[in-house]
């Protein structure tokens, strides 16, 4: 248990600061990492179930932490989240509540597609055109709830879409991690939800559940991650983000592709 506990606080730690300095929940290296430790510890045919259910808990505190710091630098597009909301709730709880229909094998094979087309993006993203701008009110809420219900579904906070999609639409870089970080709090708060009430029914996880969301893990990496993410989006305006998104997209191609053969 005391292993298991290593594990989970030191992948709090790098996932708060990746949090903070690239506007992403942690999700894309939390879940990876769950679903692997969940299979050596945990008697469950769920550990990715549970690893996203997981993942999903922890983003809403590490969000939080991040986007406190964001928002001390006056960074948040608050005007921007206030239009996407409602998408954001709806398709959150969607979501994570499909999340149940799918098989461990499938939703593991998802997530590690997810991870390459994102580091895909990272690597190659094209620049968006110089008059391009947010949509209005009704297509912007189509758009959240598409990134918010995929999020969701996979255990991400959505800022590895949301940022991207901002920048695409002449946010500026800072901004548009700040906001996506705030995008990340409506979308764990809906998607853990859903993930609890629909393992409810479920009757062979392990103890210390709720639902999907394993405890254990959630405290060991919120207990380093709130301190982390705030760090990492302190330093998240002074180092050169461009190149971090670069080094984060070579890893996350090792983590799709283990992923994709879990």
């Amino acid at each position: 248990m005391v292993i298991e506990l290593v594990v989970y606080a030191l992948t709090g730690i790098v996932a708060g600061l990746l949090a903070g300095l690239l506007g992403i929940g942690g999700g894309l290296l939390i879940v990876p990492v769950l679903s692997s430790v969940f299979l050596i510890f945990l008697d469950t045919p769920y550990v990715v179930h549970m690893a996203i259910a997981t993942s999903l808990a922890t983003i809403l505190i590490t969000a939080l932490s991040s986007v406190y710091s964001h928002h001390l630098h006056n960074a948040v597009r608050w005007d921007i989240l206030r239009l996407m909301l409602l998408g954001i709730l709806i398709g959150g709880f969607a979501g994570a509540w499909s999340a149940q229909f799918f098989s461990t094998s499938v939703l593991a094979k998802l997530f590690g597609m997810m991870e390459l087309l994102i580091a895909l993006q990272m690597l190659y993203g094209r620049q968006p055109n110089a008059e391009r701008q947010l949509p209005g009110l009704l297509p912007l809420t189509g758009v959240s709830f598409s990134i918010s219900g995929l999020s969701a579904l996979l255990g991400v906070g959505g800022g590895a879409l949301t940022t991207p999609y901002l920048v695409w639409n002449n946010i500026k870089m800072h901004q548009a991690i700040a906001t996506s970080s705030a995008f990340g709090l409506p979308v764990a708060l809906s998607g853990t939800i859903a993930y609890m009430l629909a393992g409810l029914k479920v009757t062979d996880l392990p103890e210390y559940t709720t639902g999907f969301v394993y405890w254990p893990a959630f405290l060991a990496i919120v207990s380093m991650s709130i301190f982390t993410a705030y760090l990492g989006a302190k330093l998240g305006h002074k180092l050169p983000v461009f190149w971090l998104k670069k080094l984060f997209a070579i890893m996350l191609i090792g983590l799709g592709l283990k992923m994709l053969f879990f």
